[in-house]
């Protein structure tokens, strides 16, 4: 018995799974979407994400990761079985256990069948309690068998990003292995240690509800770190001479605060902060504790996107009949997704204005299509978006975006109007040859 097995395989268990079986573990991943599996089979990637592609396809060929949708079979073949299915929001922000659930009862009726020691591995981000007070009765229940006994359970949470999600999983800051007892850490590190070898991260062994918070604490600094930072943009527009840009390097240079997540822009998107902050709220005040800060930063990031419809609207007046391009539609560069992305609530504000909008974006193309239908027009290329616009939002610091020189837009657009969401052109170059803005820029 030597497979580990990978239950749900969205970006984090695809990932995973695809890492694990390029260092030769024989991996089987496990999801209920047939087309997904078809996709996988064929050594192809079904989610858009730098190097997952060539994993996938190499470790298929050299059939170290196979796929299945049938929970039993990949349990009874592996010793390690990891927890990666979704946790999505309820409407009230609170988290929706509901495939966690699921997948406990399967596992456990799973492993009623198998012989000998499994280990259980939650990689979902989860509540604190989950493993204890939901993952850990379930699967007692279903198998009939005792936690720590014939069987191991963990909570070991992800922090791997979009874009880089293949580096974060290969090279990780840090390993949290939330142990039930200590032969469940025991098997798991020792899992681990198989996996980096020489390159093994820190390691952190504590309780399941310190590993489960851990993840929630990391995620709602890192987004008020943001929020702060564009907090500070907002004042710097209001102040002459102020340039958040620089007010970002003085405080990154202090190594109490660091240079990291201090970029301004126009908020942070995605799959995780949002839903994050609003479940570890959620949480808390169904334990009586209010988070204020994470209330404020939450504010802060809903609002931030609209400084740049605010910035169009001062610039042309109406938008009614204006042609608005915009550059970048996924949330972050080198992702097609387009979860909690800006650049959706931006979009919806110019059209409620009677905003004409194009658009292009390298890779979330298709994934616009299916948010906005005809509502907007679509480009192939930059140039082709900006040509004839009256204002232009870069909105995704997309790297080809970068190549842009402001005779470019100048030459291209009817009005040139250019509004710098991420910070990623000159402003003192810009400013001479088109109608330039950008976040945290005071007037000069």
């Amino acid at each position: 018995m030597s497979h580990v097995a990978v239950i749900g395989l969205g970006y984090v268990g695809l990932t995973m799974a695809a890492c694990l079986a390029s260092r030769r573990i024989r991996t089987i991943g496990v999801d209920t979407d047939s087309e997904k599996m078809a996709t996988l089979a064929s050594g192809r990637s079904p989610i858009d994400e730098p190097r997952l592609e060539g994993l996938i396809s190499r470790a298929v060929r050299a059939k170290t990761l196979q796929v299945t949708q049938h929970l039993g079979e990949a349990l009874r073949d592996s010793e390690i079985v990891f927890v990666t299915v979704g946790t999505p929001s309820l409407p009230d922000g609170s988290i929706d256990l509901g495939q966690v659930t699921s997948a406990s009862e399967s596992m456990g009726e799973a492993l009623r069948e198998a012989e000998g020691y499994r280990l259980v591995v939650v990689r979902s981000t989860v509540v604190p309690g989950t493993c204890d007070l939901t993952v850990k009765p379930l699967l007692e229940k279903a198998s009939g068998k005792t936690c720590g006994r014939d069987f191991g359970l963990c909570a070991n949470p992800e922090f791997l990003k979009e874009g880089s999600a293949v580096q974060d999983m290969l090279k990780p800051d840090r390993l949290v292995i939330g142990e039930y007892d200590d032969r469940s850490g025991d098997v798991l590190e020792k899992f681990y240690r198989r996996f980096y070898k020489k390159d093994l991260p820190t390691v952190i062994r504590t309780t399941p509800a310190n590993a489960e918070l851990i993840k929630y604490a990391n995620n709602a600094f890192l987004a008020t770190k943001i929020s702060f930072i564009n907090m500070m943009a907002n004042l710097c527009e209001r102040i002459q001479g102020c340039d958040v840009e620089k007010i970002a390097e003085g405080i990154g240079l202090d190594q109490r605060i660091g240079p990291l997540f201090l970029r301004a822009g126009l908020g942070w998107g995605g799959s995780c902060f949002l839903k994050d902050l609003k479940a570890i709220l959620a949480f808390a005040k169904g334990q009586s504790i209010e988070l204020p800060i994470l209330d404020a930063a939450l504010r802060v990031n809903m609002l931030q996107p609209l400084w740049a419809v605010q910035t169009a609207r001062k610039a042309l007046g109406s938008l009614q009949g204006r042609h608005v391009a915009i550059l970048g539609l996924a949330f972050k560069p080198d992702t097609d997704d387009l979860r909690e992305a800006v650049s959706v609530k931006i979009i919806d504000h110019l059209l409620q204005d009677g905003a004409i909008v194009n658009a292009y974006d390298p890779a979330a193309m298709q994934n616009a299509r299916a948010v906005f239908g005809d509502k907007i027009i679509y480009s192939n290329t930059a140039e082709e978006c900006v040509r004839d616009a009256d204002c232009c939002i870069l909105v995704t610091e997309w790297k080809e975006f970068q190549r842009i020189q402001p005779e470019d837009f100048k030459r291209l657009m009817r009005k040139s109007v250019v509004i710098d969401g991420r910070r990623i052109y000159d402003p003192r170059k810009f400013s001479a040859r088109v109608e330039f803005y950008a976040v945290g820029l005071g007037e000069r």
